[in-house]
């Protein structure tokens, strides 16, 4: 199981630094989400993926009575994700707002604060 979920966080990993690399705005978001489902997934399966108990202690009990799972990386994901979605909300309304003032999402051509006309800034001193 742990083998299958490091393939997958790997493979989570590669396509979101390839979609991060790309020249829209787009495709950048797609790729900063995935990033974050890997992340999540990493933690996940580093809190002991596998069919263990609940970590309930008895009543009659000082401490868990078998081995049990970690709630901690669990509440730590539950919290990654609200936020995460919160921040690609943010994101892409951002990007639809940037698309909507400059009429495209590709990186090279948004050039407002380089205008293509202009001479290069000095190079020394």
């Amino acid at each position: 199981m742990e083998a299958a979920l490091a393939f997958v966080v790997g493979m989570l990993f590669a396509v979101a630094i390839y979609l991060l690399l790309s020249e829209h705005i787009i495709r950048m978001l797609l790729g900063l989400v995935l990033l974050g489902n890997g992340v999540n997934l990493l933690i996940f399966a580093a809190g002991r993926a596998s069919a263990v108990a609940p970590p309930i202690i008895p009543v009659d009990a000082d401490v868990p009575s078998a081995v049990t799972a970690n709630p901690l990386p669990q509440a730590l994901i539950l919290t990654a994700i609200v936020i995460s979605f919160s921040f690609f909300a943010f994101l892409l309304v951002l990007a639809y707002r940037v698309y909507q003032d400059l009429g495209t999402d590709d990186t090279d051509r948004m050039r407002l604060a380089e205008p293509e006309d202009d001479d290069l800034p000095p190079l020394g001193y």
